[in-house]
């Protein structure tokens, strides 16, 4: 079969992460190259079956299912099926047991998994409490958060080397002594950035939520209760850095293990990065997802197709962890004992498009469940027919499996997964994600920029008629159509955005996909800037009432290095416009009023003792320093007063104080001191340091540790729709992609951008 035609991003994506080099760096592979060299290796499972096979009409099958884009494998199966590499999986979960030797092999077992191009999923819950005993030296336990730390150095260590960024999820039980450190461990965007965060949250708990009662913490060393929380205060308490940075994310981790297959072999006790894949210790998940955008014919689901892709999926899938090397023996042990898979789709957004219904409608619910049902029920035929010619799952033991004796080749088969790479090669919106944008300007070299449009858009609006450029750069800047009275009413209606939809209808169309899917689904509930806590607080109730398995909220701009402005990745003059005018989110320095306060500390460096005074305005947000250092005159008082008129200027524009410490601290000289049990490594490192500490110590005093409750300001009452009105591009964010110049998008913890570039891996 010939291959479909690819678009211009994903040859893009093809040549830059998939396609072999060779040792100068030039792509010396084809993609009907790649999808022969990946069916070949595959349909190479079955000899293990059937050793006189002709292997050739399997390898065919497999080639015209990737090569139509009906179906594509996760990425490691695309990159290194065929290559010495041939790891196969995207994602991991590892034990962390409570000893030094259990935690260190844990971060050994993670480097070469993050090497090999794999995520990784932790649950710390197993490790004893902040300052409990540890017998073997008489001392104390740091606790669960500061070993996440070692885990987390390793990992940017790691991803320093490579070219595939590591990704990590950490999980802590809502009863574990230490939880209330772990909700805000990534308070201020600059702690666990190579970590998403969630809160395995029990129904015990969930339930003393509703009812405002008090719950046990639990020493995991002993098992006894230590003390209790009020439930409604510690939910509040994640809700709110939810609310404000998009961590922690929640999981039901009850729910979960009660879906789980295989409970004579273990708990589930976290998740892979993207929280769609939970796993026992030692499982690895092997995904795929089904392109819904080619299952539509003449304006209806063709579901002969969709059967027929569906079931030959689940024997590809199945193959995986037969062709997979394993990075460690235990993986090979669990993965091989349980062989799950993960089947999911892609595209789902296109398919609406392609069948007339707006994504945040009734129909479009009931389209999203009766397709999953439909490909559940395909994929568990074929997991019983593997099962007659190869035998069922090793831990399947005669045992119920989903309330009936069945006896099935694979212990889980559905998930919904992001898919965000595949789904650019594919040319398809990602897993069951909205469209993120209608257009968009992408900067490239020299200055220039290019105008994206999405296909089905920009082909509607020329059949329709309302076609033009201008329009379409319009379109760029808002962000959306919704209030755009030269699209048509019934265009608007269709075309909707991330942010046109209501975070309720995020989460009913999330649920409405878990019904028939076995493992979980990867969905991030977005929400506009103005957002407030207790909006965030229903969708979470929401979420656990409609059975959902987990959820990831993302407020716009509630992480520090997002630059956003009206669709221009730059708040440089609109090119677009023959006038300069001021768009909102533009930075402009604040007046200074002629008394404010602040603080003075002495610092040590290595030209002297160095003062830094941090003001801050009437609100209490930093304004501006002022540096003096002992030794007068020189270049190091012209760059240490340069330094803090640069850092002033930047407080009083708005720049977020995090942004400005991540970018002077580390900053090195000759002459580095040691200071405060730490070294000052530079005047710009001792400027540094002096803000996070004075934003220490404002934390401090302002955050008692016993005060559980956080009164934040509540919006007024919003009408149902008011999401569509947003006049800024808010599904941008983090700014612009360094690869490539486009909009970045944040998806399940990840900024990612439509080239393929991820920030995850």
């Amino acid at each position: 079969m010939e291959l479909a035609q690819l678009t211009q991003n994903a040859m893009t994506v093809l040549k830059k992460r998939y396609l072999k080099k060779d040792p100068e760096g030039n792509v010396a592979e084809t993609p009907e190259e790649l999808f022969r060299r990946v069916a070949k290796n595959i349909a190479q499972a079955d000899r293990l079956y059937h050793p006189e096979i002709d292997l050739f009409p399997v390898e065919n099958e497999f080639y015209s299912l990737m090569t139509s884009l009906d179906f594509l494998p996760n990425s490691p199966t695309l990159m290194n099926a065929g290559r010495e590499l041939q790891q196969l999986s995207a994602c991991f979960v590892l034990p962390v047991g409570d000893s030094m030797d259990e935690i260190f092999d844990a971060v050994k077992q993670m480097a070469l998994i993050q090497k090999s191009g794999g995520g990784t999923g932790f649950s710390f819950s197993r490790l004893r409490m902040k300052n409990d005993v540890v017998g073997s030296t008489q001392g104390v336990s740091s606790g669960p958060v500061s070993f996440m730390s070692v885990f987390d150095t390793a990992t940017e260590t790691i991803k320093q080397g490579g070219t595939r960024r590591g990704a990590n999820m950490g999980i802590l039980r809502v009863d574990h002594p230490d939880i209330l450190d772990f909700i805000r461990c990534k308070e201020g965007d600059h702690h666990f950035n190579n970590f998403n965060i969630s809160v395995a949250a029990t129904n015990e708990f969930m339930e003393a939520v509703e009812k405002d009662k008090e719950y046990a913490l639990r020493n995991p060393r002993t098992k006894e209760v230590v003390r209790s929380l009020n439930a409604r205060q510690v939910f509040e308490k994640m809700v709110y850095y939810a609310w404000k940075n998009g961590d922690p994310g929640i999981i039901f981790i009850d729910r979960i293990n009660q879906d789980n297959p295989t409970p004579q072999v273990g708990q589930i006790e976290s998740t892979n990065p993207c929280g769609e894949q939970p796993l026992l210790p030692y499982e690895s998940c092997n995904l795929g997802s089904i392109n819904l955008s080619n299952m539509v014919r003449s304006g209806t689901i063709d579901w002969e197709r969709l059967g027929s892709v569906a079931e030959k999926a689940v024997h590809f899938l199945d193959n995986v962890i037969d062709m997979n090397h394993y990075t460690l023996p235990q993986i090979e042990a669990m993965t091989k004992a349980n062989r799950k898979i993960g089947l999911g789709v892609m595209g789902f957004a296109d398919l609406l498009i392609l069948l007339g219904i707006p994504y945040h409608s009734p129909k479009a619910l009931e389209i999203g469940e009766k397709v999953m049902s439909f490909i559940q029920k395909k994929a568990r035929e074929a997991s019983k027919e593997l099962a007659l010619k190869r035998g069922p799952f090793p831990n399947f033991n005669g045992s119920i499996f989903n309330g009936r004796w069945e006896a099935m080749r694979n212990a889980t088969l559905t998930t919904i997964a992001p898919a965000g790479t595949i789904s650019i090669i594919s040319g398809t919106s990602s897993g069951i994600e909205p469209i993120f944008a209608l257009a968009f300007i992408r900067h490239v070299l020299e200055g220039k920029e290019l105008l994206e449009v999405n296909p089905y858009f920009e082909a509607l609006s020329k059949q329709e008629g309302f076609y033009s450029e201008e329009l379409m750069k319009k379109i760029a800047h808002s962000g959306n159509i919704q209030n755009l009275k030269e699209v048509p009413e019934n265009i608007r209606k269709l075309f909707v955005t991330a942010h046109d939809i209501t975070p309720e209808d995020h989460i009913r169309m999330q649920a409405a996909f878990q019904k028939y899917t076995d493992n979980a689904v990867s969905k991030t509930v977005n929400f506009p800037h103005e957002a407030t806590v207790d909006d965030v607080e229903k969708v979470y109730k929401l979420a656990y009432e409609l059975g959902c398995k987990g959820v990831t909220i993302y407020r716009d701009r509630s992480r520090t290095k997002q630059v956003l402005y009206k669709g221009v990745l730059s708040p440089s003059k609109d090119p677009f416009k023959e006038e300069e005018e001021v768009h909102e989110g533009e930075r402009k320095p604040k007046a200074r009023h002629d008394v404010i306060h602040g603080s003075t500390r002495k610092i040590r460096t290595g030209c002297g003792n160095l003062y830094v005074t941090v003001n801050e305005d009437g609100e209490g947000k930093l304004f501006e320093i002022f540096n003096q250092i002992g030794k007068a005159g020189g270049c190091a008082a012209s760059q240490s007063e340069a330094i803090g008129r640069l850092v002033s200027l930047a407080f009083r524009s708005g720049i977020e104080p995090e942004d400005i410490i991540r970018q002077l601290k580390g900053i090195s000289c000759h002459t580095p001191v040691w200071y405060r049990e730490g070294k000052i490594l530079s005047c710009s490192d001792a400027v540094a340091k002096a803000i996070e500490w004075h934003l220490q110590e404002k934390e401090k005093r302002s955050r008692p540790e016993a005060e559980m409750r956080t009164s934040i300001p509540k919006r007024p009452p919003r009408e149902e729709g008011n999401y569509s009105q947003q006049s800024l591009s808010l599904v941008f964010q983090r700014g612009a992609c360094p690869e490539c110049g486009g909009p970045l998008i944040f998806e399940e913890g990840c900024a990612k951008c439509f080239c393929g570039y991820s920030d995850c891996g």
